[in-house]
């Protein structure tokens, strides 16, 4: 089942629209000609995190609807759907399990008791502050039974996410069964949250060991494969570890982008994002924005220290009524390597601007992801953010079949759209990419294949942008203003 180069679109299962029946009818509505396919964030029941917490992928939470009302998108539009592969729900049946029976528990194998991970299940501070984590803590939960003994439980992110043993032969059964499952579904890719995060070993970061991570790879992809479907592995850090999975014939993020485009609309200088676009992989998807912040650490090495540092200070100061405490331990965001800002805020809401950045998405290589808060232009909403005092919910807003109505009579929304038709209709995006000689203030990229060929042409001080293409049928070049 070959994934189309067009378009795709990330949402939540109820934020376009209360539910999945909602979202399909808004998909099937505004978006026919417009994506090609739909990312649909965690629909499982879950405890935490918004979805990414999940108790089980046998069922679809019932306030979203059924797994026929997630097979029925996939019919429309190519379907990606979440696999979070380092962790489970706190609350799930596995844990509870665990929690009341110990060792007597069927389960007990799959989670990392440092009983398990070290003799006497004491680890030292010195190998725990090796260990690779977002979040300023010690990677471990303390659970206390009925009994009162207490006991120290691997533990990457959440309270609610205990981390799992992926060499656990329990564990490796009930993953095969979920993956079956999935890959049987409509869904075309699976993509597999958290994958740098499987590989504990005391005494090392616990990121992205070799040659583990590959073995495991080829495991989750063998029950996926089967089934013509392709899993996606999410790493979110140095740009390398993208390299080492494109070489292996794997997709990948570009989360690159996002601070690369910020850099260069900020600073009218296309330096560093020609640099990057000449090595990025061709087999990926593009981001600027998705559920989670603006990540800084993709970057380093493609920007200095000091640019990263000063696209950072252009954010907070661009960013529409956003403070450096959003994205801090008081809104419950630990990640110290995000800002939580929507994209369209982060270019200060400068119609010119945001159409700029999605046209240099639209034309790097790479099947193109928009956040449903970017399909809609939207702003900050600094309403949420302050009544549920968690930072990212500054760029969630839930959107209903009203307001959602409204926003695609936004002008920067209908010129969106347009963009995003050509990017599916124009055949030349299958073909070769070109980056033009062109002055530093200047952003110039070439799609052709056969007779089919079309460039954009971005003025990085005023944000103009023209796209030129040749139409066979009429025998002549045309060009529009987005």
């Amino acid at each position: 089942m070959t994934i189309q180069n067009k378009v795709q679109l990330i949402t939540y299962p109820d934020s376009l629209g209360k539910n999945l029946i909602e979202l399909h009818y808004v998909l099937r509505k505004y978006l026919t000609d417009a994506i090609g396919g739909v990312h649909i964030l965690p629909f499982y029941p879950s405890s935490s995190d918004r979805g990414f917490a999940p108790l089980t992928y046998d069922d679809v939470d019932p306030n979203f609807g059924t797994w026929d009302d997630v097979n029925k998108i996939g019919e429309d539009f190519d379907l990606m759907i979440d696999f979070m592969v380092n962790h489970i729900s706190r609350q799930s049946l596995f844990f509870q399990d665990y929690l009341e029976n110990g060792e007597a528990s069927e389960y007990a194998d799959m989670f990392l008791s440092f009983n398990r991970l070290v003799p006497g299940g004491e680890i030292s501070d010195e190998d725990l502050a090796k260990v690779y984590t977002r979040k300023p803590r010690p990677p471990y939960l303390v659970i206390e039974r009925a009994d009162g003994s207490r006991e120290k439980i691997w533990c990457t992110f959440d309270y609610e996410q205990i981390d799992l043993d992926l060499q656990s032969p329990k564990t490796r059964e009930i993953f095969r069964n979920f993956l079956i499952r999935l890959a049987r579904s409509n869904a075309k890719v699976i993509r597999i949250d958290a994958f740098a995060y499987t590989t504990i070993k005391i005494g090392t970061n616990c990121f992205f060991l070799e040659p583990e991570v590959w073995d495991l790879l080829g495991w989750l992809n063998d029950f996926v494969s089967a089934f013509n479907k392709d899993i996606l592995p999410e790493v979110h850090e140095h740009y390398s570890y993208q390299l080492k999975l494109a070489e292996r014939g794997y997709w990948v993020y570009d989360f690159c982008l996002p601070m690369l485009v910020l850099h260069t609309l900020y600073h009218h200088s296309n330096q560093r994002l020609v640099n990057w676009l000449k090595i990025c992989p061709r087999k990926q998807f593009t981001t600027l924005d998705t559920h989670d912040g603006i990540g800084a650490v993709d970057v380093a090495d493609l920007l200095s220290q000091d640019e990263i540092d000063r696209t950072i200070e252009g954010l907070y100061e661009k960013g529409s009524n956003l403070k450096r405490i959003y994205s801090g331990p008081d809104y419950q965001n630990l990640d110290v390597y995000q800002v939580n800002c929507t994209y369209y805020s982060a270019l200060e809401c400068n119609d010119d601007s945001y159409i700029a950045a999605r046209t240099i998405q639209f034309f790097t290589p790479g099947i193109p992801q928009v956040y449903y808060v970017g399909l809609l232009a939207g702003e900050n909403d600094i309403e949420l953010l302050e009544k549920t005092q968690l930072g990212r919910n500054i760029n969630r807003h839930n959107y209903t079949l009203e307001e959602i109505h409204e926003a695609f009579k936004k002008p920067v929304v209908r010129r969106l759209l347009r963009l995003m038709k050509f990017r599916n209709s124009y055949p030349a995006f299958d073909g070769e990419f070109r980056i033009e000689d062109s002055p530093e203030n200047q952003m110039v990229m070439t799609w052709a294949q056969n007779n089919y060929q079309t460039t954009a042409a971005i003025d990085l001080n005023d944000y103009h942008v023209t796209i030129t293409y040749f139409d066979p049928e009429s025998d002549t070049s045309k060009q529009f203003e987005v």
